[in-house]
């Protein structure tokens, strides 16, 4: 029998970045799905996850910056794909990187991805994952073996072996990111990645294999796993992380400052935030 899906409407003023904001909290909970709308968010989640204390700990919800209400609402099955068609647009990074479904229009560009409209993170429309692949179109990754933790759709991934990668391992703790990343790596003829579900536990055997680390997460899961990732760079490689604020960003320098990583250049995008460091 299909689980059912208690919906929350979210009503969000200003809408950006609080969207992005209540997005990021509500991932850390047990929400599986989310489609932005024009007044907000709707985010999903199975029946016997939904409490009544749930959002107790929703920091936008109380922040005098935002004004933020909603609705609840009981549906029998989602049908994801139907959703996704309603608001998923084609994603162009500095038209060298296009990132699309497979009922729009082909685009010439240098490097285009097709993924399979389903909802999880990782699509391309966040900006901390437009500002990584930004990081990935200014690097030259040639046979570089990459890890991209916290894959998502293993989006990152992919556009670092069609850039001349040599090889990926792609982690994520969610069960569906791992399957939809295996998915979207047939999808887009890749042949050269291992798909793992799991958390850093996995890189306990992985010291020193990666030439390009991408990191693309939160602040605490960034913080907490930092030593990990460090052991498995190769002195001379590159970590990019993502996930997390502006305002984090002296956090992670610290964290990784003490791991021997140093920051080389940074982007932000709507108080969100991409580091790019290099061990030294």
């Amino acid at each position: 029998m299909e689980s059912k899906y208690i919906a929350y409407h979210f009503k969000i003023e200003p809408k950006e970045p609080g969207a992005d904001i209540l997005l990021a909290e509500l991932g850390e909970l047990a929400f599986d799905s989310f489609v932005e709308t024009e007044e907000g968010l709707s985010a999903y989640i199975q029946e016997h996850d939904n409490t009544t204390d749930l959002l107790n700990d929703v920091y936008i919800l109380s922040n005098p910056e935002f004004k933020v209400s909603y609705q609840t609402e009981e549906i029998e099955q989602v049908n994801w794909n139907e959703e996704w068609e309603k608001n998923f647009e084609p994603i162009n990074v500095d038209d060298l990187c296009y990132v699309r479904a497979p009922f729009h229009e082909a685009k010439n560009v240098l490097y285009e991805i097709v993924i399979e409209p389903k909802m999880s993170f990782g699509t391309g429309h966040h900006e901390t994952t437009f500002m990584m692949m930004k990081h990935l179109l200014n690097i030259d990754v040639t046979n570089m073996e990459v890890l991209d933790m916290g894959c998502g759709t293993a989006i990152l991934a992919i556009l670092a072996l069609m850039k001349g990668a040599k090889h990926a391992d792609a982690i994520d703790i969610d069960n569906w990111c791992y399957l939809n990343s295996i998915e979207n790596a047939e999808r887009n003829n890749i042949k050269n990645i291992d798909v793992y579900e799991g958390d850093a536990d996995l890189l306990a055997d992985k010291t020193n294999k990666y030439d390009l680390v991408i990191a693309n997460i939160n602040r605490n899961i960034l913080l907490n796993d930092m030593e990990a990732y460090a052991k498995t760079l190769k002195t001379g490689g590159i970590i990019l992380f993502s996930g997390f604020y502006t305002e984090d960003i002296a956090a992670i320098e610290e964290a990784a400052n003490q791991q021997n990583m140093f920051l080389d250049y940074q982007l932000e995008r709507n108080n969100w935030a991409s580091l790019k460091f290099i061990k030294k």
